[in-house]
């Protein structure tokens, strides 16, 4: 015969099994929301730090962008071209001045009405001053205009509102001909009248001769076809 369990026994034992599966759960859960306020504190933390390591808004860039290729427009038309493999903007409601920083280089194409480039700028570093319409070009600045010559200088300005370039550092222009070299430079934005405020050399090429001319105190385009 087979001997049956009292159903007293029976009950305590179900009894038994929901309590200890209850106490299962229970440490279960506790675990979880452990875990969970771990991992909340320890995000608090992190959000601190950051807040902390920015604590001024206006040295955030508010737009940061790679490998740039964009044209823009002046009045309705398109006028430009820009390249660059770092652009920052700086554009904050509580900024009094904003800004785009290009740090890695920039390079500009001016077009003409007809779509046809008039000049071209690149230099190492870049700053657009957006309130003035100014650019500030530094190190290794190079232009060249629609005639072919070219410009070398360290640092150039190019402002949009007055449709002026101009340097106070010094500069180096090659022509087919000659190579001029002075300090201080003021032109139009397509670069084809332009003064140099300080000649300090004139280098004409003929072959395998150099002449050199160093009394002129001003050139501008007509003096440099001459």
């Amino acid at each position: 015969m087979h001997s049956v369990a009292p159903r007293h026994i029976v009950m305590i034992r179900q009894k038994k099994t929901k309590q200890n599966n209850w106490l299962l759960y229970i440490t279960r859960m506790a675990s979880v929301a452990m875990c969970v306020i771990i991992f909340m504190a320890a995000c608090s933390s992190n959000k601190t730090e950051v807040a902390e390591g920015y604590e001024n808004v206006d040295s955030l860039p508010s737009l940061y962008t790679r490998d740039v290729n964009t044209l823009i427009s002046d009045s309705g038309v398109t006028r430009y071209r820009i390249e660059a493999p770092v652009w920052y903007m700086y554009e904050s409601e509580a900024m009094e001045n904003p800004y785009w920083y290009f740090p890695e280089g920039l390079y500009v194409e001016q077009f003409d009405t007809t779509f046809a480039t008039e000049t071209m700028i690149k230099g190492d570093t870049a700053i657009y001053y957006k309130k003035e319409q100014l650019w500030r070009l530094d190190r290794n600045v190079h232009i060249e205009n629609v005639e072919g010559r070219q410009f070398d200088t360290h640092q150039l300005y190019w402002n949009q509102k007055k449709r002026r370039i101009y340097s106070d550092s010094a500069i180096r222009i090659t022509t087919g001909e000659e190579i001029i070299e002075g300090v201080g430079f003021e032109s139009n934005e397509q670069i084809t009248k332009y003064t140099i405020l300080r000649v300090t050399g004139i280098f004409t090429v003929e072959r395998d001769t150099t002449q050199v001319t160093s009394d002129t105190t001003a050139v501008d385009s007509a003096t440099a076809n001459d």
